[in-house]
């Protein structure tokens, strides 16, 4: 096994898990088979009780597992599936070594970080890396390990030093280290300055690690740093500035990579293709043939030449971070080039779109509504809380009731039922036991093998199959044209479901449920067969997206409004 380990120095968000996600693609294009680790240094077991705004999306796996969305980069950029071993935090390492001290399996030994803490650390790394991620038999050729947070941090100490042990015991042929930092330029004259990068290769060379290459970003004005595709702000280093950074740091002036920003983000592969050379020479590979990433530039170049778009209103609690998001933003950018179309997402606050807002904030109340009204689709995603859930039923009803497409996504479907039941059937107090546990018409209810007490991995999570009732529904007809099925195996991250018991009067009113699991009482899709598009789904179809595969859902939601 050859690993690639992406560290990252002077300050976080520089873009590691692109840059890592893009490594495999580049190692990938060469014929060789790919597996991807994500290091996480928090005390969290897993990312699934944490909030949006605090890291991010949640990403959930097949297998159930609630990890970080950089593991959605690397199944995005790689169409590998991952198990929730490859993502390693803190928790989970420390779960391990005290679950074995109860048990007695150190024979009275003093647990202590090294080597107890540290052995776990590689043992995992080792025995996660052979797993296939690829739907092939047998272990991947190379394991790319993203290690978060920024060198100097206090949490990632063990992982930094059981990684040293792991490039010592599998020697200098089986181990490259490529450390992202940030080249910032200050001041009037626009220096690009290297001595933030010059102390954080100094210190990860303290603690036992070389970097081999050198990935720097490097912005144009002061700190500000833009993430990747999402400007073209970024300059590039200068030759001098090259030089001193080779100097300094004691990396090959050809193994300084520049990581400048760029259009969208399909175009990092392609800047990272010049680190097939040096993998070559380094791992003693024998690839048979150079990377061959014709296809990337293709959707790349496609992307950037797109001229005809379409306006998605994105109606959720968490729009102040977009990377709550993100896999969902990622699936409409996928559906959207495959259309040839591109994305232009409007966000809107749905607690923007409240009766109370209009009175607050009377400027963003009438903002958010013009917003919602010039868009060619509506889309609520999935969240927890009764946040801004008025204004996501007002964004529903708005697009029930003018034939605008809807899509809903978990809350986003539930939220659909809400406003159906209020609207349609006259139960004006009808409302989900989340928001409401004294509502005489609970349409959504608290699910019956659910956890009151413990919030971790206690919903229902990761890929389940849902059965289509009838091959005329809309969403039937999407993943056979699509995706050639008459079933959906999608993944899932809820607690709360519509009630069963309210089922039959919704549908004689107009609702109907066209996907149940396969018991057939828990509803898994909605739609409103005299509307020209508007679906309710219970799972996540964002989570399975990938570049080249479309999810179907999204297809149809992106594509609508441009026949129409």
């Amino acid at each position: 096994m050859k690993y690639v380990l992406i560290t990252g120095g002077v300050v976080s968000g520089l873009g590691k898990g692109v840059t890592a996600s893009s490594i495999g693609v580049v190692l990938k294009a060469c014929g060789l088979r790919v597996t991807s680790i994500k290091i996480d240094p928090y005390l969290n077991i897993d990312a699934g009780t944490m909030s949006p705004f605090e890291h991010g999306e949640v990403f959930v796996l097949d297998d159930g597992g609630e990890v970080d969305l950089d593991l959605g980069n690397y199944e995005r950029f790689l169409d590998v599936r991952l198990t929730k071993n490859n993502n390693i935090t803190t928790g989970k390492i420390y779960q391990s070594v005290l679950e074995k001290e109860r048990k007695g399996d150190y024979l009275g030994k003093t647990v202590q970080v090294v080597p107890h803490i540290t052995d776990a650390i590689k043992d995992w790394i080792e025995s996660v890396a052979v797993i296939p991620v690829d739907g092939k038999e047998g272990p991947a050729d190379v394991c790319v390990i993203e290690l978060g947070g920024t060198v100097g941090d206090i949490e990632s100490m063990p992982f930094i030093e059981a990684l040293r042990q792991l490039s010592f015991s599998v020697g200098p042929d089986n181990f490259c280290l490529i450390h992202v930092s940030l080249i910032p330029v200050l001041g009037v004259v626009g220096e690009q300055k290297t001595k933030p990068t010059q102390h954080s290769v100094r210190e990860l060379r303290a603690l036992g690690l070389t970097p081999h290459l050198l990935a720097c970003r490097s912005a144009e004005v002061g700190l500000k740093l833009i993430p990747m595709g999402r400007s073209k702000r970024m300059r590039p280093l200068l030759e001098n500035t090259k030089d001193k950074l080779s100097q300094f740091c004691h990396v090959p002036i050809d193994n300084i990579l520049n990581i400048h920003d760029v259009p969208n983000i399909w175009h990092i592969p392609l800047l990272l293709r010049k680190t097939v050379t040096y993998f070559i020479s380094t791992f003693c590979f024998s690839i048979a043939m150079p990377p061959n990433l014709q296809s990337w530039t293709k959707m790349a170049e496609t992307y950037d030449n797109l001229t005809d778009s379409v306006r998605i209103a994105m109606v959720g609690k968490y729009v102040g971070l977009t990377d709550s998001y993100l896999s969902v933003v990622k699936a409409l950018l996928h559906a959207c080039i495959a259309c040839s179309l591109r994305p232009s997402i409007d966000w809107i606050a749905a607690s923007d779109l409240e009766d109370d807002s209009a009175k607050l904030t009377p400027e963003a109340h009438a903002a958010a509504w013009e917003t919602l009204r010039g868009a060619a689709c509506v889309l609520v995603p999935g969240g927890f809380g009764d946040r801004g859930v008025k204004g996501m039923m007002l964004a529903a009803k708005y697009a029930r009731e003018n034939n605008v497409p809807y899509l809903g996504i978990c809350l986003g479907m539930q939220i659909a039922v809400i406003e159906f039941a209020r609207s349609v059937l006259g139960w004006e107090k009808a409302n989900s036991i989340e928001f409401d546990a004294q509502t005489p018409n609970p349409v959504v209810i608290f699910m019956p093998e659910g956890s009151r007490t413990h919030m971790g991995s206690t919903m229902r999570l990761g890929s389940r199959r849902t059965l289509l009732q009838t091959p005329n529904c809309i969403t039937s007809k999407l993943y056979v044209m699509y995706c050639n099925s008459e079933y959906v195996d999608e993944r899932h991250r809820h607690r709360y479901e519509v009630n069963p018991d309210v089922i039959g009067t919704l549908e004689e009113a107009g609702l109907k449920f066209v996907g149940k699991d396969e018991s057939g009482k828990r509803m898994e899709i909605l739609e409103i067969p005299s509307h020209p598009f508007f679906v309710g789904v219970q799972f996540h179809p964002e989570f399975k997206s990938r570049p080249a595969k479309p999810s179907a859902l999204f297809l149809g939601t992106c594509n609508l409004p441009h026949e129409l």
